[in-house]
Parts: C-alpha cells; sequence; structure tokens
C-alpha cells in the first residue's frame, strides 16, 4: 500500500477526497474497502427533487468502515421479497458510495468498475452485501458501488424540476470518480460502468447524454439495454395517478409534503394496480412494462447510441428472464391460451404466429412457458440485439446456467447471474434463486470475462456483427454443456419476428 496514509491508532488506510480524508479498513486477504463515502449532499429540504449537488466538506478524517444509508423505497411483493437481496438503512445522506481496492493511494492507475444496482428504478441498493466487491479488488480492479435517488425521487416527473434526477446522481457518482479515484488506486481514464435490469436500462440512457461523454469508457449492460423509458405523455400519467392516490396536487412542492412513508406506501399501491390493470389508455407506455418508474424521454423516445458513441460495450441477458415473474408466484401454470395472445398483441406481435413461432422450437411446452420465451426477448434479449447493431465492435453474452430453485423451474432467469458476476455464488443472499450448489467453472468464467473487459476492453470472443452474431453462452441450458460456446445467431426464427417490432 505504498503512498497510502495511515490513520492514527486505528492503523488503517486514509485516502484524501475532494471533501476530505476518509479512513477505510482492511480485510484479511489485503483488500482495502471504503464504504458510505458521501459524493453529493443529502437530497432533502430545499434540496429535494433538485439535481444532485457537492457534498459539504469536513475537517479531520470520515470514517468509511460501514454502509451509508440508502435511498428510500417500498418493499418488494411476496414472494420475490423473499428471493431478492434488499437492504435499508435509514438516514438522509443517501447519495453515498463504496469503495474496494487493492492498492489504496495514489499512482497504481489500475482498471476501475462502477456499479449500478437493478430494482425497476424503485428497489435496490450499491450498499448490499451482495455486491461486495472484494473479488473485483483481488483480480486487480478498483470497484465502486453507487446509491443513487428511486421511486418519485429519482424518476417521477414533475414541472418545473429536473427529469431523471436518479441519473443525475448516477452522473454525480461518476463524477465523482473521475475526480477521486486515482486516490485509491485506480485510473480515471479507464473506467466502466455496469449494472443489471434498472441499472443497465439506465446506462442506456447515459449512453446517449452529453453530460456523461467521458466518464466512463467501456459499459457492461447485464438484462437492459436501451429500450425502457417513458415520453412525457405516459409520464404525466404516471404523476396523476400517484397524486390522486395521495389527495394532493402533481407538484413537486405538495410532493414533497407527503410524509415518506405515505410515499413509499403509495408507490408500492401504484405498481399493483399497474399490474391489476395494465391498460394502455390509463398508463400509456407503462401498461406494457409495468414499470412506473422510469427515465423520461423526449417525445420521440431514446435516440440509440451510435459507432461514435465512443464507448465499448458488453450487452446481454439471461435465458429464461420471465420466469423470475412466473414460477415463484404459479403464473407460470396459470396462463391461459388467450393471455398469451392477449400478451403477445400487446408486445407488437401477431397474436398467432407469435406464439406459434416459439412453440415450435419447444414442443410440449406450456402457455406460461411460451410467455417466458416471448416476455424475455422482448424485455431483454432483443434490446440487447438492437444495441450490438447499432455500435460497431460490441460484445453479446448470453447465461444459460439453469437453478435448480422451484424443482428446476426457476431456471437461467432474471438476476441468477449476478452471484456468477461477482463470483460471489456460495454467498447465502444468492442462495433463494441460485440454490447452495452453483458451479464454480461458470464463475471463474464469467467474472472472468467482466475482469478482462474492464483491462482491455476484450471479454476474450469475436465482436458481434449482422453476419455471425456471435454470442458467448456461460453456463449450458443442459447444466453446463453449453459453457464456453461461442453460438452463432442463436433463436434466428424467433429473432427475426421482432424485426420492425422491437
Amino acid at each position: 500500500m505504498a503512498g497510502v496514509e495511515v490513520a492514527g491508532v486505528h492503523g488503517r488506510p486514509v485516502c484524501t477526497t475532494r471533501h476530505g480524508k476518509v479512513e477505510g479498513r482492511v480485510s484479511a486477504d489485503g483488500t482495502a474497502s471504503f464504504l458510505g463515502i458521501p459524493y453529493a449532499a443529502p437530497p432533502y429540504g430545499g434540496l429535494r427533487f433538485c439535481p444532485p449537488v457537492a457534498p459539504e466538506g469536513w475537517a479531520g478524517v470520515k470514517e468509511a468502515v460501514r454502509f451509508g444509508p440508502t435511498a428510500p423505497k417500498s418493499p418488494y411483493e411476496p414472494p420475490l421479497d423473499a428471493l431478492i437481496p434488499e437492504e435499508n438503512r435509514d438516514g438522509e445522506d443517501c447519495l453515498n458510495l463504496n469503495v474496494w481496492t487493492p492498492s489504496p493511494g495514489p499512482g497504481a492507475r489500475l482498471p476501475v468498475m462502477v456499479w449500478l444496482h437493478g430494482g425497476g428504478f424503485a428497489n435496490g441498493s450499491g450498499g448490499a452485501c451482495a455486491y461486495d466487491g472484494s473479488a473485483f479488488a483481488r483480480d486487480g480492479v478498483v470497484f465502486v458501488s453507487v446509491n443513487y435517488r428511486l421511486g418519485a425521487d429519482g424518476f417521477l416527473h414533475l414541472e418545473g424540476v429536473p427529469d431523471n434526477r436518479g441519473l443525475l446522481d448516477q452522473i454525480a457518482a461518476l463524477e465523482w470518480v473521475r475526480d477521486n479515484i486515482a486516490r485509491f488506486g485506480g485510473d480515471p481514464d479507464r473506467v466502466t460502468v455496469f449494472g443489471e435490469s434498472a441499472g443497465a436500462m439506465g446506462i442506456g440512457v447515459l449512453l446517449t447524454v452529453e453530460r456523461a461523454r467521458g466518464l466512463f469508457h467501456r459499459a457492461v449492460l447485464q438484462s437492459g439495454a436501451c429500450h425502457h423509458w417513458l415520453r412525457p405523455a405516459s409520464a404525466r400519467l404516471v404523476t396523476a395517478h400517484l397524486a390522486r392516490k395521495l389527495g394532493v396536487e402533481p407538484t413537486a412542492d405538495a410532493f414533497a409534503a407527503v410524509p415518506m412513508a405515505a410515499l413509499l406506501r403509495a408507490q408500492g399501491e401504484l405498481r399493483a394496480e399497474i399490474g391489476r390493470r395494465p391498460e394502455r389508455e390509463l398508463w400509456g407506455e407503462v401498461a406494457v412494462n409495468v414499470m412506473p418508474f422510469e427515465p423520461v424521454t423526449g417525445d420521440d423516445g431514446l435516440p440509440m447510441p451510435g459507432p461514435d458513441c465512443g464507448v465499448d460495450i458488453l450487452v446481454g441477458s439471461n435465458r429464461e428472464e420471465y420466469r423470475l415473474f412466473l414460477v415463484p408466484v404459479g403464473r407460470i401454470d396459470a396462463l391461459s391460451g388467450r393471455k398469451l395472445r392477449a400478451m403477445a398483441a400487446a408486445y407488437g406481435l401477431d397474436p398467432q404466429k407469435g406464439p406459434d413461432t416459439y412453440r415450435e422450437a419447444r414442443p410440449g411446452a406450456s402457455d406460461g412457458e411460451i410467455l417466458d420465451a416471448l416476455a424475455t426477448d422482448w424485455f431483454y434479449r432483443i434490446p440487447a440485439i438492437r444495441l450490438a447493431e447499432a455500435v460497431p465492435g460490441t460484445r453479446v453474452y448470453e447465461f444459460a446456467w439453469r437453478s435448480p430453485r422451484f424443482e428446476g423451474r426457476l431456471g437461467a432467469c432474471h438476476g441468477a447471474e449476478l452471484g456468477f458476476v461477482f463470483d460471489r455464488v456460495d454467498d447465502p443472499a444468492y442462495v433463494p434463486v441460485i440454490g447452495d450448489a452453483a458451479p464454480r467453472d461458470v464463475a471463474d468464467a464469467m467474472h472472468g470475462a467482466w475482469v478482462a473487459f474492464a483491462r482491455t476492453g476484450d471479454p476474450g470472443w469475436e465482436p458481434y456483427d449482422t453476419g455471425t452474431r456471435a454470442t458467448r453462452v456461460f453456463g449450458g441450458g443442459d447444466g453446463g454443456a453449453e459453457d464456453g460456446t461461442v453460438a452463432h445467431d442463436p433463436r434466428s426464427r424467433e429473432r427475426l419476428l421482432w424485426e420492425g417490432v422491437r
């Protein structure tokens, strides 16, 4: 740890940021961690619903050995609350981040990976044990995880205040990385931002935002790309519904006066209402994706990044993403053919031809299993392909290892890859989804590819193009036989269904 300061009686590492000194701790393996570092001021009081501003500086040395407060959020609905790790820590200073490094202090110039958590823009936390960055630090990467505003505070459309405050928080965190990470051993000119689900969808927006340009040089988008956002008309519908539910005017001042507990309760109820009545005249675009809190774009939607975006990209999805939302609740067995056809039509496919095409490759599959395949493509796989088609040199992956949970029916579901990417398949936080005997070799391959990409921009397989459509498969659908292969244009007939649709 050459060049790092040592804090008096604690003997702990100290790094200097632009706002003051922080004291971390060192684990038994020699990894240093600095937790709960504020990158912006608490977004409350006069700063509620405002863009993030720099935190106040501090004198002396701030202890940074515990995760900081998390952004307020309503809980996941059962049974997801028992499957997805969620941590809540009260406190207004929720715009904070965490750093793991093998070499605190200036001079090392190691690659940096910045993690943006998922959770539908309404849940999740960067300060979660499941996102411990020790394995990345072990492999020579400075790892940063970020908390950002969620739900109404982060993404509700309100006249007179900026949209996408949660994304502005992410940009502020990346600016903090640019300005400070060299003191933690990182290279500000080799920053990879990566995220899953809403985290990846947010990155899809950041790829098009001028203020974010140059703050990161590589991007990994897991189960999310550039297709999840709301036009202003849909965003206004959400705001109006939430305001009526709370009995307030749809203004920033009125929402700021609502007690946080009541606001969070209403947010949870709103999501449930959309799920019960997913009607476009009520919710606009939200009726299809059932996420009321998403980035708001202009009337023309989000422009797709192009060849000049200046970012190396790795993007992909899990083979059976939607099973997370079908299997635990029993919906996979209860879905009718009529509902399947209605969902196909809502996604823009022919209500008969679409399901029939998916059924050809899955003889004997139930209507619920066909919906999983179809919805997985609409939400995750096709958006990943469209991003790869738009940005030459992009690498594409598919996670196909099938979880044994729920009698093997959970499959390669949404979020199942996280323990593999973080090389933490033994972490109890991941056991509810992947079980307690996940294959170590798949974790070694996937985590290793992410680290290699952060170092060099090459995860170990050829780029995707419209000729070969090379897709690296991690963990075969039959328990491992496909692992290590590169498939070319997998499930092409199903992909072609979405041409001109998604």
